[in-house]
This record gives structure tokens, C-alpha cells and sequence, in this order.
């Protein structure tokens, strides 16, 4: 039972029926030095933030602020379930189960 109850709370389905939430984490593009493709769901504590979100991220080692970090103007256009949300102004926002934060990187041509 330990170990079913560890798996719950890694993947975000806690077994009490209600301590965490899920966000799907998108992060695709060249940034920085880097090539950046991530699309992965990430398990917080209920209450979390977005800054809690940009901690636990890290420490899972999923790069979105060090791709923040290597592209300030993303700081400016990082996406909430579709609506711009720039991070230095949002950082307090808390997150919802099934919320969604992506980051695109900007494409350029000739």
C-alpha cells in the first residue's frame, strides 16, 4: 500500500481524494544555448503558485527557468491555459488541478 500511495502523489492523484493538483508543463524551442521540448504533468500541493510551480519544476529537472532565465522576454509571454501570463507580475497566482503553462519559443527567419 506505501508504494501505491507514493505512485498517487508523484503522478498527482493523491489517495485522499483531494491534496494535489496536476499542470501540464509545455515547453518547446530554442532558447538560449539550448533546444527546449518538454510536455510533462507536474504534481503540486493545493495552494501551490506559479512560483511554486517554477521550484518543483526544477528540482524535477524540467528547464523552465532556466529557459525563463536564458530568454528574458519569455519572463513576458509565458502562456496560463491560453492567456498571456507574465511571470514576475503572476508569481503569487495560485494554480489549479488541469491548469496548463507553456512556453513557446520564438521562431526566425529570412
Amino acid at each position: 500500500m506505501a508504494l501505491r500511495g507514493a505512485l498517487r502523489r508523484l503522478l498527482g492523484r493523491a489517495g485522499d481524494g483531494g491534496d494535489a493538483i496536476r499542470v501540464r508543463v509545455l515547453l518547446k524551442g530554442r532558447t538560449g544555448g539550448g533546444w527546449y521540448d518538454c510536455d510533462e504533468y507536474v504534481a503540486l500541493p493545493r495552494g501551490a503558485t506559479l512560483a511554486t510551480l517554477l521550484e518543483v519544476a526544477e528540482r524535477r529537472g524540467i528547464r523552465l527557468r532556466e529557459a525563463l532565465e536564458t530568454s528574458p522576454h519569455l519572463k513576458h509571454t509565458l502562456m496560463l491555459n491560453g492567456e498571456r501570463c507574465p511571470v514576475d507580475e503572476n508569481a503569487g497566482r495560485a494554480m489549479a488541478d488541469g491548469d496548463e503553462v507553456y512556453l513557446l519559443a520564438p521562431f526566425a527567419g529570412g
